[in-house]
Order: structure tokens, then C-alpha cells, then sequence
């Protein structure tokens, strides 16, 4: 009874509904958030003292060992924005490009990209990942991106309103989303993924998409900032991720495996040995950048980094979790078992307690050069163009 008591009186304290709009899920374990807030909380006050003498005066955040090691420990939220934007260079082709934002969506439009956005901004479901992975393999049919929008079916005019587009279903358990909010983040959704649709014509609008420029719109609080961001992530952090072939993300998937056999060679000779592909576990992972697998604020720390230092955190993350929970994965007798581990290790107190997550993402998978992988790179998409 007493236990029981703790976690009703932490569920009265703790908010139902999280920062970012997120409710909690009715699983959720107030008492053990409680106890790991109550500690980051300090760290979070302690971080964010240091970021606002460092962000002193204003100007842009330029990209040094000082912010690197700042972001690595954390950006307070109220800093969030501001940093990635600098870091990322999202901040320097805004200032370079006035205007042009407003401009994408004012110009001419596509009605094949305007309902690749309603038809594909549905959620991702934990249970099912057969179907998710059918939306990411090189094939045609419902799912698959857009390139260049359609020129028989150019309308203009901007859009106003988002009334005959559920984009909350992107988020359907964030109130944010909804549309009853105020105010309601349908409208600058959709038109974030439309513009970028018409400022990307090779890429359109791709599965995946909806879910990353939500969090920017979140974090950012504004339209133009997330466009720019989400620029900075599909056109140069992150390329070939959603062009039509897929390369990069298929690419990054092949040396994730290359990973695993050098660093955790148990776990890949689980994996052939059960015939499971790297794409049943790294593409929901690598194309929506843990968005709806590992929690929010644990997302959003790792972003922190991604922007500040490229593609190479998403192995980090998806070592360290192979890694910590290796001897769980060991277990699986079937190829059902080993999916349902890989849901299981992105759940739990190791991925809530974000801070602790961080530090360990950059000490437990060891070494990682940029160099490493750029050579294994190169020959997992040699390897890949090789097979057609």
C-alpha cells in the first residue's frame, strides 16, 4: 500500500500533459519520472545559468570546443532554438535567404504533393513493424515519396488553413496537434512540409518528414525557423536519407551493421542467424531520429547533438542501446523475440534518464572517427550500387 501510495501522490504532482505537449501515456511511471526529475532538475537550473552567460549579448552561436561541450551536456530549452540554429547553419541561410520561406508558399502549387502530406501523415504503430518497413524499400505504390510535384495541377495562393487535413494525426497524443488548440499546430505543420516540398523538389515530401518537423515546430515555436532546421537535416546532415532512392538511409543502415560485427559480434551473429535484416531495426530509428521510439526529452538531447555534430550520434545511439542491453537480445529464440526485444531496449529508466543516456552514448560504443565511417560508408554504398 505504500508503494502504491508514493505512485498515486507522484501521478497527482507530476503534470499529466508533458513540456511539449505530449500526454502521458497510461503506463507511464510518475514515481520513478519524479525521482529522476527531481535530480535533473538541478542539472537543467545548473545548465542553463551557464548557457545564459555564454549566450550573453545575443548574436549567432558559432560552433567552437566551449559549445560543443555545452551541447553535449545539454541546451536548456529556452536555448534550443537559438543553438541549433547556429550550430546547424540553419540560422546563416535564413539570414542569407530573406523572405524566401513566405515566398514557397506563395508561388505555385502541387496538388500530388499537397496529398502526399494529408495521405501520409498517419502515426507509427509499435506493433506492427512489417508494414513500416514496406514504406521505406525501394518499391512503388501508397507510401512512397514524392519528387517533382506535378506541373499539370499548379494552383496559387497560400494556404490559410489545414480544415479538410487531420495533421493531428502525426501527433494524436499531443494537444498541440489537435484541432481545438490555440493556437493549433495542424496549419504550420502542413505548411512547413509544403514549402519544403517546393524548395526540395528531388525529395517532395517523404514518410518520416511529418514527425521531425513537428518537433521543430515545437522546440522552434516558429514556421520559418523549423523549415530552415529541417533544410539543414534532409539537405546536408542527412543526404540521400529521403531522396527517392533512399541511399543514404540505406547506406547508414549497412554500416550500423558493419558496426555491430566489430563491436558487438554476439549480437550480429544473432541477426544472420535468424536472416533479420539491419532495416527491420534501424530504419524506423535513422528516418524519423528516434522520434516515437525513445522518449521526448531523450529525442531532443540527442538533436542537440546531431546538429551540432552531424549523422555520426544516430550510431552512437543505436550502439549504445545494442550494447547496454546485449545480454537481453541474447535471449531471443525467433525472429518475433528478437523484435520484441528491440522494442523492449528503447523503453525503461536507461533511456528516461536522458543525462546519464548522453554521457554514455559517448563512452560506450568507444571509438568512432569521422574517418571510420566515412570509409565504411563508401564501401557498404558501393556494395548497395553494386546490387542494383
Amino acid at each position: 500500500m505504500a508503494a502504491a501510495g508514493r505512485a498515486q501522490a507522484a501521478r497527482d504532482r507530476v503534470p499529466r500533459i508533458d513540456p511539449y505537449g505530449f500526454e502521458r501515456p497510461e503506463d507511464f511511471d510518475y514515481a520513478a519520472y519524479e525521482e529522476f526529475f527531481s535530480t535533473y532538475l538541478v542539472i537543467l537550473t545548473r545548465r542553463a545559468i551557464k548557457w545564459s552567460k555564454l549566450l550573453k549579448g545575443g548574436g549567432g552561436v558559432q560552433r567552437s570546443m566551449t559549445v560543443k561541450r555545452y551541447i553535449r551536456k545539454g541546451v536548456p530549452l529556452e536555448h534550443r532554438a537559438r543553438v541549433w540554429m547556429g550550430v546547424s547553419g540553419a540560422q546563416a541561410q535564413m539570414d542569407r535567404n530573406p523572405g524566401y520561406y513566405q515566398r514557397l508558399l506563395q508561388g505555385e502549387r502541387s496538388a500530388s504533393l499537397e496529398e502526399a502530406i494529408r495521405t501520409a501523415s498517419v502515426p507509427f504503430t509499435h506493433e506492427a513493424p512489417q508494414p513500416w518497413l514496406h514504406h521505406l524499400l525501394p518499391v512503388s505504390g501508397p507510401g512512397r515519396k514524392i519528387s517533382k510535384p506535378a506541373k499539370a495541377s499548379h494552383r496559387t495562393g497560400r494556404h490559410t488553413g489545414v480544415s479538410t487535413v487531420d495533421m493531428s494525426r502525426t501527433f494524436p497524443d499531443n494537444v498541440r496537434f489537435r484541432k481545438d488548440a490555440e493556437p493549433c499546430l495542424q496549419g504550420p505543420l502542413y505548411n512547413v512540409l509544403l514549402a519544403y516540398g517546393h524548395h526540395n523538389h528531388g525529395v517532395g515530401y517523404c514518410q518520416g518528414m511529418n514527425f521531425i518537423a513537428g518537433y521543430l515546430i515545437l522546440v522552434t515555436k516558429s514556421e520559418e525557423e523549423a523549415f530552415w532546421l529541417l533544410d539543414a537535416l534532409v539537405g546536408r546532415i542527412l543526404p540521400d536519407y529521403y531522396s527517392p532512392s533512399m541511399l543514404g538511409l540505406k547506406t547508414d543502415q549497412e554500416v550500423l551493421g558493419e558496426l555491430v560485427r566489430l563491436k558487438l559480434p554476439a549480437v550480429a551473429a544473432l541477426m544472420d542467424g535468424h536472416g533479420v535484416l539491419w532495416t527491420l531495426v534501424a530504419s524506423r530509428w535513422f528516418i524519423c531520429l528516434f522520434v516515437d521510439v525513445l522518449p521526448v526529452e531523450t529525442v531532443l538531447r540527442v538533436w542537440d547533438c546531431l546538429f551540432s555534430e552531424g549523422s555520426k550520434i544516430l550510431f552512437r545511439v543505436a550502439l549504445t542501446l545494442l550494447k547496454h542491453h546485449q545480454a537481453s537480445i541474447l535471449e531471443a529464440t525467433s525472429i518475433p523475440d528478437l523484435c520484441e526485444k528491440f522494442k523492449e531496449i528503447t523503453r525503461g529508466r536507461f533511456v528516461t534518464e536522458c543525462h546519464s543516456f548522453m554521457q554514455r552514448i559517448f563512452s560506450e560504443p568507444g571509438s568512432l572517427s569521422r574517418a571510420s565511417i566515412a570509409r565504411l560508408r563508401e564501401r557498404c554504398r558501393a556494395r548497395l550500387l553494386a546490387q542494383g
